[in-house]
């Protein structure tokens, strides 16, 4: 039986194939695009001990396994309310097909704030990685359940050539080894499972403890209050990649703050 991963990545990867655009002018229009925002340098400012733990605010409409959560959302209104209660970065889920995002959603994000961008996808291409660039994303996500090795090292590359910062995304200590083995120094622990899509704080607990200390460690998913992201940052982690929690809270800007802990 197919898993949710297995049915986005088949789809990506089918996509990914028919896409023949010359390689050559998306990375030239890529390296000419608008200086990056500094995603992981917003993120290192950050002390937590200080300033409460750095917010990555999602933009999400729907996710595969619980539909809807807030499918008329207004992506330029919404980050607004983020940077409003003191979000240090913003993701936006790009997917369409499986979580009704697009260009547009993270074209209008980066227009209506200052705030650096993740464009949160798939990414299963060196034109996907191009793409985020061109987009006017800060940084791009990789995801190491969903990549081979020598791709999520080329693909890691790639992104810091045309200047975007990587987020890479793990999910257990083998992963971690890989990603650091890669180069990766702005690491994300999913507290998520991408096959069944439960969520295992436990994991994050864990993996908290095994990160280097020049690494930035995000804690992503299933973070629900200000207690989930005390315990967070004793166990390490810099930041947190919250969508669910806020995009159906009613109040965004109080939500961000209440995580940080100035609520």
């Amino acid at each position: 039986m197919a898993t949710y991963l297995d049915r986005i990545l088949e789809a990506h990867r089918a996509e990914a194939a028919r896409d023949e655009r010359p390689f050559d002018e998306l990375f030239e229009a890529a390296t000419v695009a608008s200086p990056t925002r500094g995603f992981a340098g917003a993120l290192a400012k950050v002390d937590p001990a200080r300033d409460g733990i750095a917010v990555i605010s999602e933009i999400k409409r729907r996710s595969p396994s619980k539909g809807d959560l807030f499918a008329g959302l207004d992506p330029a209104v919404l980050v607004r309310q983020y940077s409003d209660g003191g979000a240090s970065c913003v993701s936006v889920l790009t997917d369409e097909e499986f979580f009704g995002g697009s260009a547009d959603d993270l074209h209008a994000a980066r227009e209506a704030c200052a705030l650096p961008v993740l464009r949160k996808d798939f990414t299963v291409s060196q034109r996907d990685v191009l793409d985020a660039r061109i987009m006017g994303a800060d940084c791009l996500l990789l995801i190491a359940a969903a990549l081979e090795r020598d791709e999520l090292e080329q693909f890691h590359s790639l992104a810091v050539e045309v200047g975007l910062d990587v987020l890479v995304e793990v999910h257990d200590e083998a992963e971690l080894a890989i990603a650091l083995d890669v180069g990766a120094t702005l690491i994300g622990v999913n507290q998520r499972d991408l096959v069944t899509f439960a969520v295992d704080h436990e994991r994050a607990m864990r993996m908290g403890g095994a990160m280097p200390d020049d690494v930035i460690a995000v804690a992503e998913s299933g973070v629900r209050h200000r207690g989930d992201a005390e315990a967070l940052t004793a166990a390490g982690y810099r930041a947190v990649l919250v969508g669910e929690t806020l995009v159906t809270s009613g109040d965004p800007t109080g939500e961000v703050a209440a995580l940080r802990g100035h609520g």
